[in-house]
């Protein structure tokens, strides 16, 4: 019995190891200039910051990507939701010149975070930083439909 719980732990290990060669690539696509949400249209400071810690890493193309990133099968989740993300919202492809998107992502925005959909509580249980608070949330969904509303014809 024991002789097989060795090889049974072997294989394990080996297929554990095996895995680690089938991480898919995490990316940061180039940002084109101009394109940015923070450089294009500046938020007051303490909107940025709420930004950059709850919504960034996963909606832009500047991705701080944790050590389990790296590991398999657990990387494998967290690329697919950074991709995700950035197909359903990414910052760092702001709709600048087009005011109709540009207004649509604002009013996305002020309805995912007030609705508490955004940020995932998956993301917010691992990243404390991430977490808003009621005020928090306020501001941002306050700014958010500011800026949709100067949008609006």
């Amino acid at each position: 019995m024991r002789k097989w719980l060795k090889w049974i732990g072997a294989v394990a290990v080996l297929g554990f190891a095996a895995l680690q060669f089938t991480n898919p690539p995490r990316t940061n696509p180039a940002i084109t200039a101009g394109h940015d949400l923070m450089a294009t249209n500046p938020p007051p400071p303490e909107v940025a910051a709420l930004l950059r810690n709850a919504c960034y890493d996963c909606h832009s193309s500047e991705t701080h990507w944790p050590w389990y990133s790296y590991v398999a099968p657990m990387s494998w989740k967290v690329v697919r939701d950074v991709n995700d993300a950035r197909d359903t919202m990414n910052f760092s492809d702001w709709p600048n010149d087009d005011p109709h998107r540009a207004r649509r992502r604002w009013r996305r925005i002020a309805e995912a975070v007030e609705a508490n959909e955004m940020p995932l509580s998956k993301y917010t249980f691992i990243h404390r930083a991430s977490r808003l608070t009621a005020e928090q949330r306020k501001k941002l969904v306050d700014w958010a439909q500011q800026q949709s509303e100067t949008l609006d014809d």
